[in-house]
């Protein structure tokens, strides 16, 4: 099993960290936008 999960994260390393900074972006997003009505 571990050897699965390396390969897996060896083969789709530009991928997970592509999917990391989506995330992290649409956290950004989130917490501005909860931010927004205060601002007005």
């Amino acid at each position: 099993m571990m050897t699965q999960i390396k390969n897996t994260v060896q083969n789709a390393h530009t991928t997970l960290l592509q999917d990391a900074i989506g995330a992290a972006s649409l956290m950004v997003m989130l917490v501005a936008a909860l931010h927004l009505p205060s601002l007005f």
